[in-house]
């Protein structure tokens, strides 16, 4: 199999990747940080790099590509630690493209793909736990179409955000709606998260919404493996570039004169580090490669991949603590926030213990082969 990037993909890198280290540099993240977790003005430049449309076809606006390039795009967002929530617009992208009407696309999409419009997922609930088929939001039909009554937790951005895609019941059965935040009926409760970010608890009371698809839970299964294939990338990244900092670290902290880098123990760690981000790393390839198979297939390899990266992900983050000592948990230092977000990332879209389950319910089946 050829691991190798084609030109268009390391263009696309190349441009992520100056950006991050141009525009958004650690003291701007941390101005946005402390403005609330969320830039619109940032928002506008990663959709002017147009990467607000990447899974948008192109006869709808988009770039039309593919998972290989949204894994390329994360990475070099992860690098950053970038606060706005591109993985929610690619959801939203290719949710809307694959299962809304006509004329729902053309509303929303043009509007996706220039970065006017923030489309988030709302589908954690309180009591669900990372289960899909667990939804006590309920929709209920009316003269102008469907009003939603709901509260979902977690929103990405949510009292920012301009629309949400939200299941719900409807005549028995998962469905996917679409509302708008200003709709009447929609309150928000927004509040900064551990890793400098920003979500919110949306409450509907019989909000109008607009139907997407009766198929609930396939169009959510979908949306929720993109976003664990854009997380899984963006981990890789995000540890990528704490190993960088930790070693940089290592051979410039001087202790009984010389450097803390010289200590076999403290390299043996290291190379803990190294192991696990590769490890990642090729879980991530392969959730990215996986994303346009069958639904059986795909879901399975999501729920390994997220696994394995929640397990790195903690791992590297740890390490990084411990081998910076008590500087690395503090504010004014870059690679706490590191920390908080590979933190944060382990509990997106469920927690190393969910996948867990996910992949041990499917072992039962091929008596422990991965099929």
């Amino acid at each position: 199999m050829d691991f190798d990037f084609s030109d268009d993909q390391e263009q696309l890198r190349d441009a992520v990747r100056k950006w991050v280290d141009k525009g958004y540099a650690f003291e701007r993240r941390r101005s946005i940080e402390q403005g609330g977790g969320f830039s619109r003005e940032a928002y506008a430049e990663l959709a002017e790099l147009g990467l607000s449309g990447l899974y948008v076809p192109d006869d709808q606006g988009g770039m039309g590509m593919g998972p290989v390039e949204g894994m390329v795009v994360m990475e070099e967002l992860g690098r950053g630690i970038v606060l706005e929530p591109l993985a929610q617009t690619l959801i939203a992208g290719a949710v809307l493209s694959g299962y809304a009407s006509d004329a729902v696309k053309a509303a929303w999409l043009p509007r996706i793909v220039g970065g006017e419009a923030l489309v988030v997922l709302a589908h954690q609930e309180r009591s669900a736990r990372y289960r899909l088929e667990v939804c006590d939001a309920k929709a209920a039909s009316a003269p102008a179409g469907w009003v939603l009554t709901a509260i979902k937790s977690v929103v990405p951005a949510g009292d920012m955000a301009d629309a949400f895609l939200v299941p719900a019941i409807a005549d028995g059965k998962l469905a996917l709606f679409l509302v708008e935040r200003t709709t009447s009926g929609v309150t928000t409760r927004g509040y900064g998260t551990q890793d400098g970010g920003r979500a919110a608890e949306v409450t509907l009371q019989n909000a109008p919404a607009t139907l997407i698809t009766l198929d609930g839970l396939t169009a959510l299964e979908h949306a929720l493996d993109i976003g664990i294939a854009a997380t899984c990338a963006e981990g890789v990244g995000v540890m990528e570039k704490t190993l960088a900092i930790t070693t940089e670290y290592m051979n410039t902290r001087k202790q009984f004169g010389v450097t803390i880098g010289s200590f076999q123990a403290l390299r043996h760690r290291v190379a803990d580090m190294k192991m696990q981000l590769e490890l990642a790393r090729s879980m991530s390839y392969y959730a990215s490669l996986k994303l346009n198979a069958p639904a059986k297939e795909r879901r399975a390899a999501m729920a390994r991949a997220k696994y394995q990266l929640g397990n790195s992900m903690r791992f590297v983050g740890q390490q990084a603590v411990q081998l910076h000592g008590g500087i690395g948990v503090t504010d004014e230092y870059i690679v706490s926030h590191y920390f908080k977000r590979l933190t944060q990332m382990e509990l997106t879209f469920g927690d190393t213990l969910h996948h867990l389950g996910e992949v041990s319910s499917r072992m039962q089946d091929t008596a422990g082969v991965f099929a």
